[in-house]
């Protein structure tokens, strides 16, 4: 004899809101362990500060929960249901919800990101200009500024910076969209044709480490590729020299 499954609309509301709010506090518990699966190790002055896999925690959770919950069995047949307007409420509200308090949550660490860039005088300059598929990076000369005739044109998709002291990158597209991404650096950021967007990063320790172009730019998109060389200042200096010295500037 065949059973025919009812669940209360109220019920399932219930249900829902439960479900969201237990993996909320698995996210609380396992972040550091997801962070390690999920990405490499931070070399990053803020990484530790931000919350990373949170939505796709919630979201991936409580659909693996619903396969196997209400999977397909033998003996049973699902009842039909038109609609539930509570129902509706609460999944848009309670994930609404959750999501601006994970934006309050990281309301300080996006500002420190995105809107409190470090006083140029004290930080490394870099322009990097995105081409299909390439990075070219630029470093100021003898005057301090970039975009002038002194400019020191690095290795195209080579970028050095000293590790420990701030770095700004004015962030340009000469054709399509691009993003500037770094994950040891937990630095990602879209470069737009006809726009300059300064980003920042300090470093914490040396290393190498891969630039990678995060939106399709087109069929030669996943060879656009740079690497970033973190190093003591005194190797900076000397390696910024001999990239002059090859120009001819010195």
């Amino acid at each position: 004899m065949k059973q025919t499954v009812h669940i209360g609309h109220r019920a399932l509301a219930r249900r829902i809101a439960a479900i969201y709010f237990l993996a909320a506090a698995a996210w609380i518990v396992g972040s550091d362990l997801l962070l390690l699966l999920w990405l490499p190790e931070s070399a990053s002055a803020v990484g530790g500060s931000i919350a990373k896999g949170v939505a796709f925690v919630l979201v991936e959770g409580l659909l693996i929960y619903f396969l196997i919950r209400y999977r397909s069995r033998p003996g049973q047949k699902a009842a039909y249901v038109h609609g539930n307007r509570n129902i509706e409420i609460a999944w848009t509200v309670i994930p609404g919800l959750m999501l601006f308090s994970l934006a309050l949550y990281q309301r300080g660490t996006w500002v420190t990101i995105k809107q409190n860039l470090p006083d140029e005088s004290q930080a490394v300059l870099i322009g990097l200009s995105a081409k299909q598929f390439e990075w070219h990076p630029t470093y100021p000369g003898d005057d301090g500024l970039l975009d002038t005739a002194d400019d020191i044109v690095a290795p195209i998709n080579i970028v050095h910076v000293p590790v420990g002291k701030p770095v700004i990158v004015r962030l340009t597209a000469q054709d399509v969209l691009h993003s500037f991404f770094i994950p040891q650096l937990r630095l990602k950021q879209d470069a737009v044709p006809g726009m300059t967007i300064r980003v920042w990063f300090q470093a914490t320790q040396t290393g190498e480490f891969e630039i990678a172009c995060a939106e399709l730019c087109g069929l030669g998109h996943y060879r656009m590729r740079g690497q970033v060389t973190v190093e003591s200042p005194e190797a900076f200096a000397a390696w910024l020299a001999e990239v002059k010295a090859k120009q001819g500037g010195g």
